[in-house]
Parts: C-alpha cells; sequence; structure tokens
C-alpha cells in the first residue's frame, strides 16, 4: 500500500490525478462490462464483473485506506478544524467498503442482476462526489 502522507498528495493537481485515474479506469471497466452484457456474452460479463469488484478493492478501496492512515491523520493533526471534514469524507469510505461488500453478497446469489449493476453505478457516482468533496474541502 501507498503511503499516501508525502508532500505530493497534500498538493491538489497530484491528488487529483489520483482520483481521475481511479475514477477512468472504473468507469471504463464499468463500461466494458455493460458492452459485454449488450453483445450476450454472460460468461465475459461475469469475468469482467469479478475483475471489476477487485479494481475497485485494491485501486480505490486501498486508496481510502492508505488516505485514512496517513494523508487524514496529517491534516488532523495540522488542521485540527478540519476533523468534521474528514469524519464526513471517511464515512464516503465506508460507503464505499459497504457497497463492494453488498456487490460480493450479490454476485454470490444472483451473478449479473440489475441490483448488482445499479450498485456499480452507485460506487461510481459516490466515489466522484468523495473526490471533488475531499479536493475541495482538504485540498483547495
Amino acid at each position: 500500500m501507498r503511503d499516501l502522507s508525502g508532500p505530493a498528495l497534500k498538493q491538489l493537481q497530484a491528488h487529483r490525478a489520483l482520483h481521475e485515474g481511479g475514477l477512468s479506469g472504473a468507469l471504463e471497466k464499468t463500461e466494458r462490462l455493460i458492452g459485454y452484457l449488450e453483445e450476450g456474452d454472460l460468461d465475459t460479463a461475469n469475468r469482467a464483473a469479478d475483475e471489476l469488484i477487485e479494481y475497485w478493492k485494491t485501486r480505490v478501496l486501498s486508496h481510502a485506506d492508505a488516505e485514512e492512515e496517513g494523508f487524514y491523520r496529517d491534516i488532523a493533526n495540522e488542521q485540527p478544524a478540519l476533523e468534521s471534514a474528514i469524519i464526513q469524507l471517511t464515512r464516503d469510505h465506508d460507503l464505499l467498503r459497504i457497497i463492494v461488500a453488498d456487490l460480493e453478497s450479490l454476485r454470490m446469489q444472483e451473478q449479473l442482476s440489475p441490483a448488482v449493476l445499479q450498485k456499480f453505478y452507485a460506487l461510481l457516482v459516490v466515489n466522484e462526489i468523495h473526490s471533488r468533496d475531499e479536493e475541495r474541502l482538504l485540498l483547495e
């Protein structure tokens, strides 16, 4: 796991680049999954769904974990007035974790279903809002 307490990540543009990279990768993989479904290739779509869940865990949630362990802790120590913002942003991370866990559970029961697809889209929306808020509250 990367250390997210370094000076580069306290810079808006560097941190924004990480967020944009993570979100664009998730969006691309989601679109690929939808494409397989539209083509009727259910086997490949199921593999793509599993890969997408893994991407959320290894790219986005690992970033969130590292932020909480380093970056947020540093911000809280340097600027105690931002404690409520950090609580809000940590809750966003928790929502992402909950949705990913729900997805894993649903996949065991339903494979690919409208509910599974809704959760993938929910991850995109929550992550986009979270990143925008984090940049505004902590870095601008």
